[in-house]
């Protein structure tokens, strides 16, 4: 029995199909792990991000975004809209986490 050719790249065979990496998924759980346990701040903390991410594509010429919305400006007005609303919820929130704890 010869074992001479095994282990090599067959291209009448071709490329093998890549498996699904659901990575998107735990990096979902991830975040929605974090915004349930630091609430706004992490709403407030993500859309900062967004914000200056949108920002600086924007200015480096991006116009149509793959969001939902489309336009970057509308994105961007989306994100602000977020975030001051999870900073004003932050005294609420703590708020509500200093009466639980004491």
């Amino acid at each position: 029995m010869s074992v001479h050719g095994l282990n090599q790249y067959d291209a009448t065979v071709g490329d093998p199909v890549p498996s699904f990496d659901p990575l998107r998924l735990c990096v979902y759980t991830t975040v929605a792990l974090l915004a349930c346990l630091l609430g706004p701040l992490a709403v407030l903390a993500f859309a900062g991000i967004a914000i200056a991410g949108y920002t600086r594509a924007r200015r480096a010429g991006l116009l149509r975004s793959r969001c939902k919305l489309g336009d970057t400006r509308l994105v961007l007005l989306y994100l602000w809209v977020i975030a001051l609303l999870s900073a004003a919820a932050i005294p609420l929130w703590v708020g509500l986490w200093m009466r639980l704890l004491g």
